[in-house]
């Protein structure tokens, strides 16, 4: 069979898998196999099922995943997130709509230690949630803000997507940190803004909260300065390239570890569950990303991407028309899929492409991150308002879905600004030393 044509029937089976549940890790391993074989041979395809697994799991760059995800771990247990949430309370929270923005705030700061978008939507749903509720803040409005605020994790660094994207397209890493920090910021700042305008149109969504004395913004201030140090250390020494992202992983897990033991944190329960969720979210990711590897194998085999890259740039169509095809298929697809999945299926696929229509690399990663945070809330499937709706059972899935269009809507206003100005998230990547 024509090896485009053998690609092409790969990939529907592959998606068929999918719609009867099969981990996509072993969907992707499964139909690359299959692929290989019949491109190639079953000999050459059972040498990569044996060796793609040890060379994908070996390779040192990955060690960032495990120890990103222990430090966020750490901060989980060590209550961080309602330390800043506290904080960030008594300084906005008196303004109308002020505790949604706090709770969006504290998202940002949590997602900049802990990297985890269902972790920090599951803390804040069960600390903000009942604050916003007891000052009668809209449905819509409270669970909206923390799904959106809860997206924030996979792009403010740590980022286990960025580690992903960095890895399927070989770029770098600590370029691809250091560039999510000012979108992240940007995102958390539209949010607010859209609370704003919401409470300004109906005033009734969101109360004031009560006001606090000076006093007690200082102490609150002063204790969320181990995170925020935290993270201008990991962050800092990416930027400066004191450190390799493998050594900033390693510095902010010990530094998240030192945070829970200052607070008093730090027991057994917390210390092993630290580490048998860190374990689990690890194998979960390293399944996803080994079947990854072994399907692009296959993908490249059928020429596929190639292919593909070429029949565009013969177009001649406008590169950005083109840009925005590719983010609609994202998007369209962040409505059956979840955003990891649609990573690692489609960017070995679109990724020459962007190449050859000239795009930055790690500018084009912001984007698609960006796109995999509209799919975390986009309906059906929509995992971080699953997630909420599992702290808050008694609030419809339709109010969840109505409060997040908003934020869905400021999202695709960020994805459009990056793109009018580039230069908002390559600034910093490339004064890099």
């Amino acid at each position: 069979m024509d090896p485009i044509w053998t690609g092409i029937v790969g990939i529907i089976f592959l998606f068929i898998l999918l719609a009867l549940r099969m981990q996509i890790g072993f969907a992707m391993a499964l139909v690359g196999f299959l692929g290989f074989w019949a491109l190639n041979s079953f000999e050459s395809g059972f040498a990569i099922l044996g060796i793609e697994p040890y060379k994908t799991a070996a390779h040192y760059t990955l060690s960032v995943i495990p120890l990103f995800l222990l430090m966020g771990q750490f901060a989980n247990h060590a209550r961080l997130g309602s330390e800043i949430y506290d904080m960030l309370y008594r300084w906005i929270g008196y303004l109308p709509g002020g505790l949604a923005m706090a709770t969006v705030g504290a998202c940002a700061c949590f997602a900049a230690i802990s990297g985890s978008s269902l972790a920090t939507a599951a803390m804040f749903g069960t600390i903000a949630l009942p604050e916003m509720q007891k000052l009668k803040y809209s449905d819509a409005l409270a669970t909206g803000c923390i799904a959106a605020g809860g997206t924030l994790g996979i792009l403010i660094p740590p980022s286990s997507v960025l580690i992903l994207y960095g890895i399927l397209t070989e770029q770098s890493i600590s370029e691809l940190f250091i560039a999510g920090v000012v979108p992240g910021i940007m995102l958390s700042l539209l949010f607010m803004v859209t609370i704003y305008i919401l409470v300004r149109i109906k005033p009734e969504m969101g109360a004031p909260g009560p006001k606090f004395p000076a006093k007690e913004k200082i102490v609150a201030l002063k204790s969320t300065m181990g995170p925020f140090a935290l993270f201008a250390a990991v962050i800092g020494g990416l930027y400066t390239g004191w450190l390799t992202p493998t050594e900033a992983a390693g510095a902010g897990a010990f530094g998240a570890f030192l945070l829970m033991a200052l607070k008093r944190r730090l027991n057994w329960p917390n210390f092993v569950g630290s580490l048998k969720d860190s374990a689990s979210a690890t194998a979960m990711i390293f399944g996803i990303l080994i079947g990854a590897m072994i399907f692009q194998y296959f993908l490249t085999l059928s020429q596929i991407p190639d292919q593909l890259a070429q029949s565009v740039v013969e177009m001649n169509l406008n590169r950005y028309g083109v840009l925005s095809l590719i983010i609609a298929a994202f998007i369209i697809l962040g409505c059956f899929m979840e955003g990891l999945s649609i990573m690692v299926l489609a960017v070995p696929i679109v990724f020459p492409i962007v190449v050859q229509l000239g795009f930055d690399p790690v500018w084009f990663g912001i984007i698609i991150t960006l796109t995999m945070e509209m799919s975390l809330i986009t309906p059906p499937v929509g995992v971080n308002v699953f997630v909420l709706h599992g702290v808050a059972r008694n609030i419809s899935m339709n109010t969840m879905f109505r409060g997040v269009i908003p934020f869905w809507v400021a999202m695709l206003a960020c994805i459009v600004i990056l793109i009018v100005f580039p230069g908002i998230v390559t600034f910093l990547p490339n004064s890099m030393n």
